[in-house]
């Protein structure tokens, strides 16, 4: 869970039931500075946290966001667009493209992370979003295993295990952890034992 600052916090409360500012502070991410940006980011990743809805209504321009050059406002809308899934998955059936080249970003291990949490929670909605998403979050599982943030990975992996998932996304991601499960160590061999298990 994101950490904010008071400010942060009291503004995203603020917006919640004044949807004129958080429309402002929405408009803020397609222009204005870098920190500009990334402060809206977080504003409205924060909002996400206590009511998604808010969110709902501004999904295209946090959708547009993730094609700005700094990680953190796109870690944040990632963030914010995975809770989002919750309220109406539909809403962010655009943003896969900038998911994927967030997961696949070179720079940025927190932006790895996001795009992966959002692609499982969007996956995980329907047989036909986990096929969508499958093919990446199985090349994003090669590409990153080992690398300091696949232990928060496998935690959506977990989750995403217990969706609802195609029978083919089943049998591909209980093969693709099942080395770890018999062989790996730890935290490590135990996410992936409880992966396989969920899709017995």
């Amino acid at each position: 869970m994101a950490e904010y600052n008071e400010t942060v916090l009291n503004l995203a409360k603020s917006c919640v039931s004044d949807h004129e500012t958080l429309k402002k502070i929405a408009e803020a991410l397609s222009s204005g500075t870098r920190r500009s940006r990334q402060q809206a980011a977080q504003v409205l990743s924060a909002v996400s946290i206590s009511d998604a809805s808010a969110i709902a209504p501004f999904n295209q321009i946090l959708i547009d966001a993730l094609n700005r050059p700094e990680a953190q406002t796109r870690w944040e809308c990632l963030d914010a667009l995975t809770r989002l899934c919750d309220v109406d998955a539909s809403l962010c059936s655009d943003a896969i493209d900038g998911a994927e080249n967030a997961l696949f970003d070179e720079e940025s291990g927190p932006l790895h992370l996001a795009a992966m949490r959002f692609l499982c929670k969007f996956g995980a909605v329907s047989e036909q979003n986990s096929e969508r998403v499958w093919p990446l979050v199985d090349e994003g599982i090669q590409c990153w295993h080992g690398d300091l943030e696949f232990q928060d990975m496998l935690n959506s992996l977990v989750e995403f295990s217990t969706g609802h998932l195609s029978d083919s996304v089943k049998s591909e991601l209980a093969e693709r952890m099942l080395f770890d499960s018999k062989n790996g160590r730890g935290a490590l061999k135990r996410k992936a034992t409880t992966i396989v298990e969920n899709l017995s």
